[in-house]
């Protein structure tokens, strides 16, 4: 397979009066963003619309993914001043569907839960009328702490399986593919509308693909993201094959036909891309919220 991206993998540049303006918000507040920390392929484009994740517990995470462009290693900080400035941020920017994600904190004996609620409910207070989109870690399967999180009542619950059941171990190293099933279907049986996502590119088979959707619809997730896998550096995994913009539109309808609500697939398509505008796509998030009930 050749190296060099193909042309459909042409990401926008910065520019714009809205990405300065995101970039001075970002550092004034001394917030982290997993655009900047996981290397995303969309920042200009979202930063240039006003939008951009927020990533919070730090920049170091105590998993090693193979995939991830976040630093490993063991986290120094805990700030718990930090809630109170991401719901400025998202005060300044004036944001009506926002998401939060954060690096995973092993090493806290509540997997971080504790900082992740009073984050949601610093946003609520002071944005009473923004939707809240989180991306959680997998807790270790600890739903005790996943908990503590759903009680701030977030309006969308996504936590990413990344990829098919084979490839777990090589790709996400500590995480497994039952656990975080086990977390999607507790929130979902919670009444949370549920979200998830894969990256394709990484050797995963058709029969695979079709596999993972069809698990995570067994569960009831609702929403999905599909996108190309890219290696960060030479150290991470390689790119197995270029998936195409005709088949990524296939795996789209067929995500439809098995009956996910909404399904986002395309080369640069991540997790929190464009996701005030899938929030759009529903008639509102509480009759969601009802609707997964």
């Amino acid at each position: 397979m050749s190296s060099r991206k193909p042309d459909w993998l042409r990401a926008k540049l910065p520019n714009g009066n809205a990405y300065g303006a995101v970039r001075k918000l970002v550092d004034s507040n001394k917030l982290h963003t997993v655009c900047q920390s996981a290397q995303c392929p969309n920042m200009g484009e979202c930063w240039s619309r006003g939008t951009a994740t927020v990533m919070i517990l730090g920049n170091v995470c105590t998993r090693s993914c193979n995939f991830c462009a976040i630093q490993t290693g063991r986290p120094t900080e805990l700030d718990l001043g930090e809630p109170a400035r991401v719901a400025d941020a998202v005060a300044t920017m004036g944001l009506k569907h926002c998401v939060i994600t954060s690096v995973t904190r092993d090493e806290l004996k509540d997997g971080g839960a504790s900082v992740w609620a009073a984050t949601i409910r610093a946003i609520r207070h002071r944005n009473p009328g923004t939707a809240i989109e989180v991306l959680t870690p997998d807790f270790r399967g600890n739903t005790d702490q996943l908990d503590t999180v759903l009680e701030a009542e977030p309006d969308i619950f996504n936590h990413n399986i990344e990829t098919v059941r084979r490839l777990q171990k090589p790709v996400r190293v500590q995480a497994r593919y039952d656990r975080s099933f086990k977390i999607l279907e507790h929130a979902a049986k919670r009444g949370f509308v549920t979200k998830s996502g894969m990256m394709l590119g990484l050797g995963e088979t058709r029969d695979e693909i079709e596999e993972a959707m069809r698990d995570l619809r067994t569960i009831d997730v609702k929403i999905l993201t599909l996108g190309q896998y890219l290696q960060p550096t030479a150290k991470h995994l390689p790119v197995d094959r270029w998936v195409t913009p005709e088949e990524f539109a296939e795996w789209k309808e067929f995500g439809l036909s098995v009956g996910f609500t909404m399904v986002e697939s395309g080369p640069l398509v991540r997790s929190s891309y464009h996701a005030d505008e899938q929030s759009s796509h529903f008639t509102g998030i509480d009759s969601l919220r009802a609707e997964a009930s």
